[in-house]
C-alpha cells in the first residue's frame, strides 16, 4: 500500500480540533493521531464525514482506526520484535476497549497495574501500540482517570508521558482541556503522588542544597520532585542555601549548584540562605537557654557520641542558666574556652530516636563564611537550623531524602536532601586528584552524568518511575542508561569508527577504479539527524576483530554497500590478519551473510579518534561503617583507544551524541579542531554494560 500523505485540513478544522470534539467512542483516533507522531508518519484525514477517514495517496480510505494504528505500529517499528510480541499487542489492543467502559474502568486499571508491577512497558522492551492504545483510552477517560490511584499503573503512564513529551504533550493538553474543561495553563495529565495536606495554590516548597559541592543525581531527585509537586498544586518552588558550614562551602559551588538546576529545567521564585537568618537563630537560641531547654556542654565529641547512643546524659546537662549563658559568650566570641563547647538541645535521653538525645544546635568554627567574612565564630546545625528558616518562609512541604528519616522527629518537634555522606565522597576524591574535577564523567554529578551522555530527559524520566516511597531511593544506574538509551537512539546519527590498532585492509579487485560519493541519511529512521558523505573506494579499512573472523571465499556484506566475497587472507608469523583481497557481490542477498561489516574508505579525508570508555570509581556498591573509600577505590577506571572516523565527524559539536555503528553510543567531549589532534569521544553506558574499550 502507498504511503499516507502529508496532513491536510480545512481552513476551519484541524486534527486537534477533531481529537478534543471526539466522543469516548472516538478514543482510537488518538491512538493513531499518537502513534503516527511517535512513528514520524504524515497522516491525510478527511473530516467533512460523520466518521474520520484516513485517505491513502492511491485513493484508498480507512475508517477503522485500530486497522489503521496495526498499520502504523508495522510500518514505524511499533508492533513489537518477533511474531509472539505483535500476538501480545493483538491482546492489548482489544483490551483498551475495557478503559472505554464505564463499569469496566476499576477491574481494568487493576489488571493493568499488577501487571505492570514487574515491568517498564507492556510487550517487550520497546514502545509499541499497545502502550499507546492503552495511555490514549486512558487520556480519553477525562474526569475518571484522576480517580485512579494505581502506583505501577502511574509510574507507566508518567514515564510515557515524560519520555515522549515533545510528541504527545499538545495532543494530550488539548484532548484534555476539552474532557475536563481545564485553562490553558494546565498542565498535562499524569497519574500524581499525593501531597499530605496540599491545597491548589497554597503550597510552598525548597530545594535546600548545601554549598558544599557540585549538585548530585541524588540531589536532583530531590530537585525534580519539588517542581513537580510546585507545578502540580501551583505553588511556589525556591532554592534555599543551607550554608552554615564554613569548613565545606564556597562561592563556587553557589554558582554551580545554580548552573545544576539550570541544567535539570528547575524553576524557582527565588534563591535565600540561612546564613540571612543568623541574627534570628542565634536570638532563638539564648531564648532556649533563658527557659532551660537547651545548654552548653563541654564534653569531648566522641565520649558525646558513646553517651547518646547508650543515653547517659551529659555533667553539663543541669547546669544554671547563668553558667550556660556564661560558656554561650565564650562561643559567641571563639575564644579557647568556647571552642571546647557546643549547645545541645535539653530533650529526651531515653528517646528511643536516638537523634532526640539531646542534639547539637550550635557549634564553633572559627573559619570566615564564605558570604558574610569572620563576622560570626559560631554556626548553627542543619537540624535546629532548618525547621526554623522553612517556618519563617512559609515553607508547606519539606522533602527530605531517608538519611533524614530519624530526624523527622526532631524537626516537627520544633518545626534536606542530600547525601552527606555521598558528597564527603566526592570531596575526597576530587582533592585527592582520583578523578579530574567535579564535572568528571566518572562523578555522578549532574555535570559528570551530562558529560558522559545522559539526558536530563531520562533522569525525569527514571526519577517519576520511581516516585517520592521511601524503598526507591537507591539508584539502579542500569535501569538509567537503559531509559537514556531509548531515548537517544531514535534521534542520534550513525557514524563508523575503525580501531586503528591492527586494521586491516581490504583491496576490492573490481571495485571502483576512482572513489565516488554517496549522500546518505546519518539515520535512517529519523530525518531530524541529517545527511552525510560516504566515500566508496577500492581500498577499505577493516577492524581486526572482524577481519580475522572472516574465512577464505566468504561472502560479507559491507554495511551501506553491499556483499563482497573474500578470495585471499594474508598473515604475519604470529598468525594476525594482516591484509584482505576480495571482490564485490552486489547482487548477493545481504540475507544470506553471517558477517555485517562496518568499514571506512582508505582516504585522507578520514579523522583520528580517540574514544574513552570508563568503569565504576568505587569497587564496593556500598561503604560499610567505619570503611574509608580510598581503601576501595578501582585502581583503573579510564580506558582509551585510538581509531580512525569517517570525514563527516569534523562537523561534531561539543556534546553532540552519535552511535558509532556496532560500538556503541558515544558524545563528543573535544571536537575536531585540527588533523594532529583527535576528536574525543566518550562512551555512553547502555544500561548492559559496566565498561568499554578496555
Amino acid at each position: 500500500m502507498s504511503e499516507i500523505k502529508q496532513l491536510s485540513f480545512p481552513a476551519d478544522s484541524s486534527l486537534l480540533s477533531v481529537i478534543a470534539a471526539a466522543k469516548i467512542a472516538d478514543i482510537p483516533l488518538l491512538s493513531v493521531i499518537a502513534a503516527a507522531k511517535l512513528a514520524c508518519i504524515p497522516l491525510s484525514m478527511d473530516t467533512s464525514s460523520a466518521a474520520p477517514t484516513f485517505i491513502f495517496s492511491n485513493g484508498l480510505k480507512w475508517r477503522e482506526a485500530y486497522v489503521l494504528l496495526r498499520y502504523i505500529g508495522r510500518v514505524g517499528n511499533l508492533y513489537g520484535q518477533n511474531e509472539y510480541e505483535c500476538g501480545q499487542i493483538d491482546e492489548w489492543l482489544e483490551y483498551a476497549l475495557a478503559f472505554l467502559s464505564g463499569s469496566e474502568i476499576e477491574t481494568a486499571s487493576n489488571y493493568v497495574d499488577m501487571y505492570l508491577e514487574k515491568r517498564t512497558l507492556l510487550v517487550g522492551d520497546c514502545l509499541s501500540i499497545a502502550d499507546i492504545a492503552i495511555w490514549s483510552a486512558l487520556v480519553g477517560i477525562g474526569q475518571t482517570w484522576e480517580s485512579l490511584r494505581k502506583y505501577n499503573l502511574a509510574r507507566w503512564f508518567n514515564s510515557i508521558c515524560a519520555e515522549y513529551s515533545d510528541s504527545l504533550n499538545e495532543i494530550t493538553a488539548t484532548y484534555v482541556q476539552s474532557k475536563r474543561g481545564l485553562g490553558k495553563s494546565s498542565s498535562r495529565p499524569c497519574f500524581e503522588v499525593d501531597l499530605p495536606d496540599a491545597e491548589i495554590g497554597k503550597v510552598r516548597l525548597r530545594f535546600a542544597p548545601e554549598p558544599s559541592g557540585y549538585l548530585h543525581i541524588g540531589h536532583s531527585k530531590a530537585a525534580l520532585l519539588n517542581q513537580y509537586f510546585a507545578q502540580r498544586y501551583q505553588g511556589q518552588l525556591i532554592v534555599h542555601f543551607d550554608d552554615t558550614n564554613p569548613a565545606k562551602e564556597s562561592n563556587e559551588f553557589e554558582d554551580n549548584l545554580l548552573k545544576d538546576n539550570e541544567t535539570l529545567g528547575i524553576k524557582y521564585e527565588a534563591v535565600t540562605y540561612t546564613s540571612d537568618y543568623f541574627p534570628d537563630l542565634m536570638e532563638m537560641a539564648e531564648t532556649l537557654i533563658r527557659r532551660g531547654k537547651a545548654y552548653v556542654d563541654d564534653t569531648p565529641r566522641e565520649q558525646m557520641q558513646r553517651e547518646r547512643l547508650v543515653g547517659i546524659e551529659s555533667k553539663c546537662r543541669n547546669n544554671s542558666v547563668e553558667e550556660n549563658m556564661k560558656l554561650w559568650k565564650e562561643m559567641v566570641v571563639g575564644s579557647q574556652r568556647g571552642l571546647q563547647c557546643c549547645l545541645r538541645g535539653k530533650l529526651d535521653m531515653q528517646d528511643p530516636n536516638k537523634s532526640l538525645r539531646d542534639p547539637v544546635y550550635y557549634r564553633c568554627n572559627p573559619l570566615p563564611h564564605h558570604r558574610i567574612g569572620s563576622k560570626y565564630k559560631i554556626y548553627p546545625t542543619y537540624d535546629f537550623a532548618c525547621p526554623f528558616v522553612d517556618a519563617r518562609q512559609g515553607i508547606s512541604h519539606a522533602l527530605r531524602s531517608s538519611e533524614y528519616h530519624d530526624r523527622n522527629a526532631q524537626y516537627c518537634n520544633s518545626r534536606g536532601y542530600g547525601n552527606e555522606k555521598a558528597s564527603a565522597i566526592f570531596s575526597g576524591l576530587v582533592q585527592n586528584g582520583k578523578v579530574d574535577g567535579w564535572d568528571d564523567p566518572r562523578f555522578p554529578t549532574i555535570q559528570g552524568i551530562v558529560r558522559r551522555g545522559l539526558k536530563v530527559e531520562a533522569l525525569m524520566q527514571f526519577i517519576l518511575e520511581q516516585g517520592a516511597l521511601k524503598n526507591l531511593n537507591l539508584m539502579e544506574w542500569d535501569k538509567l542508561w537503559t531509559i537514556n538509551k531509548k531515548i537517544i537512539d531514535h534521534v542520534c546519527p550513525r557514524h563508523t569508527a575503525v580501531i586503528e590498532e591492527r586494521r586491516v585492509l581490504l583491496t576490492l579487485t573490481n571495485g571502483p577504479d576512482e572513489p565516488f560519493v554517496r549522500i546518505m541519511p546519518r539515520h535512517k529512521k529519523y530525518e531530524g539527524a541529517g545527511e552525510k558523505e560516504t566515500t566508496f573506494t577500492k581500498r577499505i579499512w577493516l577492524d581486526h576483530e572482524d577481519a580475522k573472523s572472516i574465512s577464505v571465499d566468504e561472502e560479507v556484506t559491507l554495511k551501506d554497500w553491499g556483499n563482497a566475497i573474500v578470495k585471499e587472507i594474508s598473515k604475519d608469523q604470529d598468525g594476525n590478519v594482516t591484509q584482505l583481497t576480495g571482490v564485490l557481490h552486489l547482487e548477493g542477498s545481504v540475507k544470506t551473510t553471517k558477517l555485517k561489516l562496518t568499514w571506512l574508505p582508505k582516504t585522507s579525508e578520514l579523522v583520528n579518534l580517540t574514544l574513552v570508555g570508563f568503569d565504576y570509581l568505587i569497587t564496593k556498591k556500598k561503604l560499610e561503617e567505619g570503611e574509608n573509600f580510598i581503601d576501595v577505590l578501582n585502581p583503573c577506571t579510564r580506558f582509551e583507544s585510538a581509531a580512525l572516523g569517517d570525514s563527516d565527524m569534523r562537523n561534531l559539536k561539543p556534546g553532540e551524541v552519535l552511535q558509532l555503528e556496532r560500538k556503541g553510543y558515544f558524545i563528543c567531549d573535544v571536537p575536531f579542531t585540527t588533523l594532529s589532534k583527535p576528536i574525543v569521544l566518550f562512551s555512553i553506558p547502555d544500561g548492559r554494560q559496566q565498561a568499554v574499550l578496555k
